[in-house]
This record gives C-alpha cells, sequence and structure tokens, in this order.
C-alpha cells in the first residue's frame, strides 16, 4: 500500500552546518511523522551534516550544480519533482529561489520560499540585481515564510510580495540542550579564574560576522582597566576571517587573554562557561546563537542589525550597539565586565524570554499549522492522500 502522507521537498543549496540548516534538521525531525514525509534536496552536496536527520525515511538529494551559472539545473529539478510529485516544495534562501519554476512547471500544488537572512553579496539587502531576481521568481510562490518582521518588511516593501501572503515565523532553540548552569571545566586550565568575566562568541569567522572587530573592541575593553582587565573570550568556530583575528588580538597584545578552540560539537556546554555573550555582525537575518545565548542564560550584546533588535530587549536582555562600531562594543564590554547583579538580572530574563517565545516547539507547530493550510487552500481538503511518490 503506498504512503499517503504528503512528502514536502525542502531545497537548499548545500547541507552543511550552520543556522539554516540545523533550523530544517530541527524541523523535520519534531514534525509528527504520522502527518508529513521529508526529502532534502541539495542544489549542490550534502556533508556529514546530514547524519543529524534523526529520521530514516528522509532521502537527501544530491544535484551538485555547477558554479555559476548552470543551465541543466533547472531541467533535472523538472525531472526530479515530476519523479517524486510533492505536494510541497519548500525553497530557502536566494540561492535556492530558482527551484521554484520548475516546481511549477512540474505541477507542484503548494510552493512556499523562506528567506533565513542576506546573501553574502548582499548583506544590506540593497543590490537592485537581487531584488530583481525575487520579483521576477514571485509569481511561482504561494507563500513566503521568513524568520524576522525586518525581512518580512523587504518582501513587502522592496519585493512587491503582498503582506497576506507573507508569514514570519522565527526560529526554535531547544531549550532543554541550551539550559543555564556554570561549566567552567570545559577552559583551558589557569584560562579564567572565579573573578574573571568571559565573554563568547560562536559562530563562522566571516567577514559579514565582523569578528576582528570583536578582537579589537575585547581588547580595548582590557586596555581601559578597572574590571574590563578581568574580561577572557572564547570565539568558538572557524573561516577564512581566523588570522585576521589571531593578529589583531596579537598586535593589541591580548592574545593570552583569547581563546579560539574552533569549530565544536560541544557548543551548548561550552556555552555555559560563558558570562555574557557579544555578536558584532554587520548583518543578520535571525541569530541562531543569540537564541542559544538566550536559553543558557546569558546577557547579548550584539549589533543593531536585521532581527537583531527583534531578539534581543534592550535593557532587560541585554545591550544593542551600531555595527562596526568598536569604541561602543568595547564600552558595553567593560560595563558588563563590571556589573555581575546586571549579568545575572538579564541573563535570568533571557532565559524566560527564550522559553516563551523562541522554543523549538512554538516552532515546529507554527511550521505544521503553515503547511497543513496551505495544503487545505490549495488542494480542497485532507491533507493526506495528495500527491506523493517515492522519496
Amino acid at each position: 500500500m503506498s504512503d499517503r502522507r504528503p512528502l514536502v521537498a525542502h531545497v537548499i543549496y548545500r547541507l552543511q552546518t550552520g543556522g539554516l540548516e540545523n533550523g530544517l534538521v530541527n524541523l523535520i525531525n519534531r514534525l509528527p511523522h504520522e502527518r508529513f514525509r521529508h526529502a532534502v534536496v541539495c542544489l549542490t552536496e550534502a556533508t556529514a551534516f546530514a547524519g543529524r536527520i534523526e529520521r530514516d525515511d528522509v532521502r537527501v538529494h544530491e544535484l551538485h550544480k555547477r558554479a555559476g551559472n548552470d543551465p541543466a539545473l533547472a531541467w533535472r529539478l523538472w525531472r526530479l519533482f515530476r519523479e517524486m510529485r510533492p505536494a510541497i516544495v519548500h525553497t530557502r534562501n536566494l540561492a535556492a529561489l530558482e527551484a521554484q519554476l520548475p516546481a511549477a512547471l512540474a505541477g507542484v500544488p503548494c510552493r512556499i520560499h523562506g528567506e533565513h537572512g542576506w546573501d553574502v553579496h548582499d548583506p544590506d539587502g540593497r543590490s537592485r540585481r537581487y531584488r530583481l531576481v525575487r520579483r521576477l521568481y514571485r509569481p511561482f510562490v504561494h507563500r513566503y515564510v521568513t524568520v524576522s518582521a525586518h525581512l518580512r518588511g523587504y518582501l513587502v516593501g522592496h519585493v512587491g510580495v503582498a503582506r497576506e501572503r507573507v508569514e514570519t515565523i522565527c526560529n526554535g532553540v531547544d531549550t532543554a540542550r541550551f539550559r543555564p548552569g556554570r561549566r567552567r571545566d570545559l577552559l583551558p586550565a589557569g584560562f579564567a579564574g572565579e573573578d574573571d568575566v568571559v565573554c563568547g562568541w560562536v559562530g563562522r569567522m566571516e567577514a559579514i560576522k565582523d569578528p576582528v572587530a570583536l578582537a579589537r573592541a575585547f581588547a580595548a575593553a582590557r586596555r581601559g582597566g578597572g574590571a574590563g582587565a578581568r574580561l577572557r573570550l572564547v570565539m568558538v568556530g572557524d573561516g577564512s576571517e581566523r588570522a585576521a583575528v589571531e593578529r589583531a588580538l596579537a598586535a593589541e597584545g591580548a592574545r593570552g587573554a583569547a581563546w579560539l578552540p574552533g569549530a565544536r560539537d560541544d557548543v551548548a556546554e561550552l556555552m555555559r562557561a560563558f558570562d555574557l555573550f557579544v555578536l558584532p555582525s554587520r548583518a543578520e537575518g535571525i541569530s541562531n546563537t543569540i537564541l542559544e545565548a538566550m536559553a543558557t542564560g546569558l546577557p547579548v550584546i550584539a549589533t543593531r542589525v536585521g532581527g537583531n533588535p527583534e531578539l534581543v530587549e534592550e535593557g532587560i536582555t541585554g545591550t544593542l550597539v551600531p555595527p562596526r562600531d568598536a569604541q561602543a562594543l568595547a564600552a558595553a564590554l567593560a560595563r558588563y565586565a563590571g556589573d555581575a547583579p546586571l549579568r545575572e538580572e538579564q541573563g535570568r530574563a533571557a532565559r524566560e524570554r527564550a522559553e516563551l517565545r523562541f522554543s523549538i516547539a512554538h516552532m515546529v507547530r507554527r511550521y505544521e499549522s503553515l503547511y497543513g493550510r496551505m495544503l487545505v487552500e490549495r488542494l480542497g481538503g485532507a491533507p493526506a492522500g495528495q500527491p506523493g511518490g517515492a522519496a
């Protein structure tokens, strides 16, 4: 007997470590198995990150798109969609938007596109070319999902998407895995004493995240003396800016007060070694690491960009500073270093906010509702028993 559950085909550029991909895997693992089947279509390839998918009925397709323009990709997508017969195709971010046309031509009844953050080549969403691309594909998309109100405003105001076609569903954080609880044992021996203040950062060491600005602001806060001298910095992650970060720390005489362990699998545990969290990004959609820090009970210093103000409540759960302003960032670091009650109060408020508004369970319920409503709207009734061949 054929499986009557509707198939959701999730189209992404590459299945690798990242916030978008982490959210996708969490969604697949947690949506009710009895309601939906899933397939992941990678325009390029999948990495070992695919192993985080816990369900054994999810097939991952790799299309190995060539760099630059690949005219054959649309044909391969059309053929794949005709074979799979998904009820829903859900593309994510600009890099996967081109799959909407083959999905339409293949007769996929429900087509959703998600915007999770800015393209690395368009960190402020100002590119006229990218706006034009989004407008050209607009007729093929039935419903849009954004992870922030900021991105929703962009689609409505600059791409011309009707407001009623856009739904905002924020990323969710695993509040059981990311939880308060002090742990200094994972830090290098002698790195931080009981009176030292550990500020942490987690992410990709790429220019858009501005890790060099954090290194310089950290060094400046320490030079200022007083409580700032007790600061220690942990930067978890790797990327093309790592060497520049190390040079900046060395030039400022702060290399010995910083630990750069590279990419780690124990981020949830390491975060419990932090006293505060810092994110100096030049652009953001919705930051998963901010959500993880909030769930861990940490106050957050972040730049006032993208969806960050939707997460960090100024003066309640943290502080917002202008992007590319090392002086303002250094001042915020020094302030938190010298005020333990402030760190504790804002950390508690951050945890409460994460539990109330940004849990994974809340995110999954929103997507389950969206998929169910789309199936009813587009197929006129029962969500089960609609197009769905082998995944």
